[in-house]
């Protein structure tokens, strides 16, 4: 398990005995620096996960010394205390790296929390660069094969966004692997013990989707003889992937909107809102950009479900990949696991 050790930085020095004391309390390993050339030499001493800083120093500033510790050890957050706050304050914090800040006068708990984020983030970082062989081996077998550079940027782009709540939107032709990468996605993450929903939007008409996706109340139309839970229900606290998105009708494209705007849905013919707990992962093989130029995919949609766009590549873009799926479909379908050399060939120069 890491150590959970901070360095907390502030000329006050009564201020940081305090918040020493408090963090040790929770069980934090703690040291104190009250300037921040002494912070910075404790820190090349002795790299620690989380530095708490003052803004305002006699020496350096608190934005200094963020510039600092990520130059020395760039996967080191750090949270701002100050009492100066402007937006120009805090986005030039964040443009720099910090983690966070908070506003004096501050609250413990306010402070508590945010270093208690900053751990569990690690943690989980930690548990998926350990999981990375095995997340491989298995997706081996589910067709999430390839060793090429393309595929090593797709696997780089599951690790980062997995741990995150953020909507991601995969792109790619048919046949990519959009799904297994959604299914990654979901595996890897905090909801992993939750469902996984996978909803071909082209499958269904239009309103037999919109039921499919947000359910009904008994007597919503002709037939509804009874409640019925929607997919985005179904999928609780886990994650819902809509694949074809771009085969929405511009009804549902709006409803949906709602939902990411809201976090809530209405079933059809019910009257009180639902809290939507699920996580959305959207896929698509259109170029969304053209269809918002015709008029057939709404713009705003768009900036909300391609927060963290994954751009899948065919199989011609990574041609060096072939003789790795070969070999895995030989060995799984045929009756033999050999190739000929000719056939192997063929087979990378063939424009898929």
């Amino acid at each position: 398990m890491e150590n959970k050790a901070i360095l907390i930085v502030d000329d006050e020095r009564k201020m940081a005995v305090v918040l020493e004391a408090a963090f040790q309390e929770d069980g934090y390993e703690v040291a104190i620096a009250t300037s921040g050339e002494d912070a910075l030499a404790l820190f090349r001493q002795n790299p620690v996960p989380l530095v708490i800083t003052d803004l305002k120093m006699p020496d350096l500033s608190g934005i200094e010394v963020l510039e600092a510790v990520k130059k020395l050890s760039p996967e080191t957050e750090v949270i701002l205390m100050t009492a100066y706050a402007t937006a120009q304050t805090a986005v030039e914090a964040m443009k720099k790296g910090a983690y966070d800040y908070v506003i004096k006068p501050f609250s413990l708990e306010e402070l508590k929390l945010k270093a208690r984020h900053v751990f569990e983030k690690r943690a989980l970082e930690l548990r998926n660069r350990q999981l990375e062989v095995e997340l491989r081996d298995k997706y081996s077998i589910e067709n999430m094969i390839g060793n090429s550079g393309a595929m090593q940027q797709v696997y780089k782009m599951v690790y980062k966004v997995a741990p995150s709540d953020a909507t991601a939107l995969i792109l790619g032709e048919s046949g990519t692997g959009k799904e297994l990468v959604a299914r990654a996605i979901h595996n890897l993450s905090p909801r992993r013990e939750h469902p996984f929903v996978a909803v071909n939007c082209a499958a269904f008409p239009e309103n037999l989707l919109e039921s499919e996706l947000f359910g009904y109340e008994k007597g919503a139309f002709t037939g509804a003889d009874r409640r019925k839970l929607g997919y985005f229900e179904l999928a609780g606290e886990g994650t819902i992937f809509l694949d074809e998105i771009a085969e929405m009708s511009p009804a549902i494209q709006v409803k949906l909107l709602r939902v990411l705007q809201n976090k809530q849905l209405m079933r059809l013919g019910g009257t009180e809102p639902i809290p939507m707990k699920a996580r959305i992962i959207a896929a698509t093989n259109r170029v969304l950009e053209d269809m918002i130029k015709e008029g057939t995919f709404r713009q705003d949609l768009y900036y909300r479900i391609n927060v963290f766009p994954i751009t899948l590549p065919p199989l011609r873009q990574r041609a060096e990949d072939i003789p790795e799926l070969v070999h895995y479909f030989l060995k799984r379908n045929a009756s033999t696991a050999e190739i000929t050399p000719a056939a192997m060939k063929m087979l990378q120069n063939y424009h898929w």
